[in-house]
């Protein structure tokens, strides 16, 4: 472990000294001195899904210091990152109180938001303010689909994801009966009707539709009701809170239906909270598992080493989607958020998680979609449908 953490600042300070002999373009934070380069992060560190958001964090912060102990500079002026945390609460109001915190704080740029349902209103608000923002795990579509050039994000989307779900579930788990449920967010909701639109598109029948929200642990009226229809599959849109108690309860009502959901459930406290009732159960997660990725072996060790605590889910995105910022300030020689907003679209990154590359709307291109089977407590790769190879990480993402 010490030897895979202490080559990260060295590959790192190689390439950055490259780039200081270019000519120095400040981002005038001050006249003289260090340049500071303030990233905010916004994910949910309290409440439910604190654990997801807690993972988000450090994988930016572990993106941030090694970053500054590898030295890098614009000219002759070192750099240094800051990354300032904030609890959204994965709440939308709360999300858009952290945004105009943010943009009233003049960071340089934005690694977030968790959620698509804080992700997409804050979106606008960093807009309005020209500041860049990369989101490592907010899938719902119509985030980069509201024309902003400040949103970009580090991982397939759900129109995606979803087509690759549905056509998976009707295509090699053989099911012509399914049962929809969603928990009326952003992501759920939206994940569900993408799910939906390829189940039927591949042959389908959909004989329930269900709806929930995500704070709802008891689950028991609408499965009784699902389990009078009979169907072949349950497909869950939403986060794992919800999909673990949902999984026991199927167990409990002898619901012998598959369970099928989306990265929202793909987590390790759901296998844990389920317990026995998770075995058997599906979930896909954009990209490919973590053992495939060019750098995620070497990533998983250093994280451990840090936090000692293991990946929940999204950490290997937010490291990348930090280093995806500093890899267009470190061509820009500047921390301006206009300036590392030109470089952006430039983007060409062998990260830990894949070659990120954004189509004209800041999506990720070839975005891949994994498929995971639950035995005997871990999530075990089944399938890894679309994406580009993965190449080397690049300096500093190893």
């Amino acid at each position: 472990m010490k030897l895979a953490t202490a080559t990260v600042p060295l590959a790192l300070a190689m390439t950055f000294g490259l780039l200081a002999c270019s000519k120095e373009t400040p981002p005038a934070t001050s006249v003289s001195g260090p340049i500071t380069i303030r990233l905010g992060h916004a994910a949910p560190l309290t409440g439910p899904q604190s654990h997801i958001g807690k993972d988000n964090e450090n994988g930016a912060r572990l993106a941030v210091e090694e970053i500054n102990a590898a030295g890098l500079k614009f000219g002759d002026r070192a750099v240094k990152f800051e990354l300032l945390g904030e609890d959204d609460q994965a709440d939308p109001r709360q999300g858009n109180l952290v945004a105009q915190k943010f943009v009233d704080g003049k960071v340089n740029a934005v690694i977030g938001h968790l959620n698509s349902g804080t992700t997409i209103p804050a979106s606008r608000l960093y807009a309005a303010a020209g500041i860049p923002q990369v989101s490592p795990s907010a899938t719902n579509p119509a985030y980069t689909r509201q024309g902003f050039k400040t949103a970009f994000r580090v991982m397939a989307n759900d129109e995606q994801q979803g087509r690759v779900l549905g056509q998976y579930a009707v295509g090699k788990l053989q099911a012509k009966t399914i049962a929809v449920i969603d928990d009326k967010t952003a992501y759920g909701e939206g994940l569900a009707m993408e799910f939906k639109k390829a189940a039927i598109a591949a042959g389908a029948t959909v004989v329930a539709e269900e709806h929930t929200d995500d704070k709802s642990v008891d689950f028991k009226s609408i499965l009784t009701t699902i389990k009078g229809k009979r169907p072949d599959l349950i497909f869950f849109g939403g986060m794992d809170p919800q999909a673990a108690p949902m999984a026991r309860q199927m167990k409990q009502l002898g619901i012998e239906a598959k369970f099928l959901m989306g990265d929202g459930g793909c987590t390790a406290d759901f296998l844990k909270n389920a317990a026995d009732a998770g075995e058997g159960r599906y979930c896909s997660l954009p990209g490919v598992p973590l053992a495939k990725m060019a750098g995620g072996a070497a990533f998983e060790q250093r994280y451990k080493a840090r936090f000692n605590t293991g990946i929940q889910l999204y950490a290997p995105y937010a490291y990348d989607a930090v280093m995806v910022v500093a890899a267009a300030a470190k061509r820009a020689q500047s921390g301006e958020p206009a300036k590392i907003l030109a470089e952006l679209p430039k983007t060409d990154y062998a990260g830990v998680t894949t070659r990120i590359t954004f189509d004209p709307r800041g999506d990720l291109s070839d975005g891949a979609i994994s498929l995971y089977i639950a035995r005997n407590g871990k999530w075990e790769a089944l399938d890894t449908i679309g994406g580009a190879p993965s190449p080397a990480p690049s300096p500093g993402a190893k």
